[in-house]
């Protein structure tokens, strides 16, 4: 099929919105949690109110899509997005904060079940490969970049004596006590501004594959019937769940332990985060060529955990690279995770994608048990709950058996073939 250039940016540029969306709150979670005086359990909640969105949404856009189209589902996520960050930015309150994130996430969950399918036909299917990488360098450039645009607004709206167009209307718009909310009038801007470019994109027709399609019924009995289909979501439920759980509290950890100031050196080490997470998957990319997967997930599952342990007991010149370093090890977590996991199970691989996406609610879960045992104990120690989710994902090199291996180049005259 002819490659639509247009469509292909365009969904590139879908990719780096969900990123620059869905991952503002580590960095901004200090400051929501001081404005509205909120306890570590409390503060939990908030990535809870976004990923949990997942798990509600994810099947069923699956099933929107192929009902109302890919167009439709854009627009209708997009409008969610608006609509929710404009709530959170006309009122600022942390009851409100929990509505509009789970609606935010609920646009940004159909945005996922979408764009994939859309990016293969739009891209040409000899080109997926290549465009679903690139897919994953808007993602990480975005979520390097949220971190970096929340330290500029809150260190100039309010502040800056000359400040440009952007900063003046902001101060006008946001209270002077909570600057941060200066970031979700920018995310409100961006989705009206998506939907207004979709509503006037002509769409190429997506004819679903087999194992791109969410069925509810048969196929979705058979493989809630197959253990490995929980073992596996239970794997995505413990990476996204890592994920999220040292992104949402790096930075109050560094500011709790180390005086850290959340809105410069805390956003930057989120920003590092996410930065040396991208590149790890550009490694792990080659690495895959050269070793078997379930050895690659083992080995950058200890480096995780070394990392993380690193981070929390080190000082704070340790920390601010063992922080960003776990990043680059769980890097290759996700896509080994889920290709094992296809792998293993031999049909109805779109139902089975379908119930992967809904691990995705390891973000909600996780994050908040870490609040929660904060309460209890002290965040050091609560976080130390994530060796126990990289356990179960070093476990997975261990005891996955996939009925297909991935290949690998076994010499160097299949590196020069």
């Amino acid at each position: 099929m002819k490659s639509n250039t247009f469509i292909v940016i365009l969904i590139l540029f879908i990719f780096f919105v969900i990123s620059f969306l869905s991952n503002i709150l580590g960095p901004i979670i200090p400051d929501i949690s001081n404005s509205f005086d909120l306890s570590l359990g409390w503060a939990g909640f908030l990535p809870f109110a976004f990923f949990v969105s997942y798990a509600f949404a994810s099947i069923p856009s699956g099933v929107m899509v192929e009902k109302y189209r890919e167009k439709r589902v854009l627009l209708w996520a997009f409008m969610l997005a608006f609509a929710g960050a404009l709530l959170f930015a006309v009122v600022p309150t942390f009851s409100v904060a929990l509505i509009s994130l789970f609606i935010i996430g609920l646009g940004m969950a159909m945005l996922q079940v979408v764009i994939n399918p859309l990016l293969r036909v739009a891209g040409g299917e000899e080109n997926f490969a290549f465009n679903s990488v690139m897919g994953q360098l808007f993602f990480g450039g975005a979520s390097f970049l949220s971190p970096k645009l929340y330290s500029y607004l809150v260190l100039n709206v309010h502040t800056n004596p000359n400040p440009n167009f952007v900063v003046s209307t902001l101060n006008d718009l946001v209270p002077a006590a909570l600057k941060w909310v200066s970031v979700y009038w920018i995310f409100a801007v961006i989705a009206l501004l998506m939907v207004a470019i979709i509503w006037f994109v002509r769409f190429p027709e997506v004819v679903l594959k087999d194992d791109e399609r969410i069925d509810t019924g048969k196929a979705f009995k058979e493989l809630l019937a197959n253990k490995y289909v929980w073992l596996f979501f239970l794997g995505i439920f413990c990476y996204v769940g890592t994920e999220q759980g040292l992104a949402n509290w790096i930075s109050k950890f560094l500011q709790i332990y180390h005086n850290v100031d959340p809105t410069t050196l805390g956003a930057d080490v989120i920003s590092y985060f996410w930065g040396l997470l991208t590149i790890g998957c550009f490694l792990g990319l080659i690495l895959l060529k050269f070793f078997d997967s379930r050895r690659v997930l083992i080995l950058f599952t200890v480096g995780a955990i070394v990392s993380l342990l690193s981070g929390l007991f080190g000082p704070l010149d340790v920390a601010i690279y063992a922080f960003p370093a776990a990043g680059f090890f769980a890097s290759v977590m996700w896509s080994i995770v889920v290709s094992l996991a296809l792998n293993s199970v031999p049909y109805h691989h779109g139902t089975f994608s379908g119930i992967l996406c809904t691990g995705i609610a390891g973000g909600a879960v996780v994050p908040l048990i870490i609040g929660g045992l904060g309460e209890l104990f002290e965040l050091r120690y609560a976080m130390l709950f994530l060796l126990l989710t990289l356990g179960y994902i070093l476990s997975i090199g261990i005891w996955a058996k996939p009925l297909v291996n991935n290949a690998t180049l076994n010499s160097w005259k299949d590196l020069l073939k």
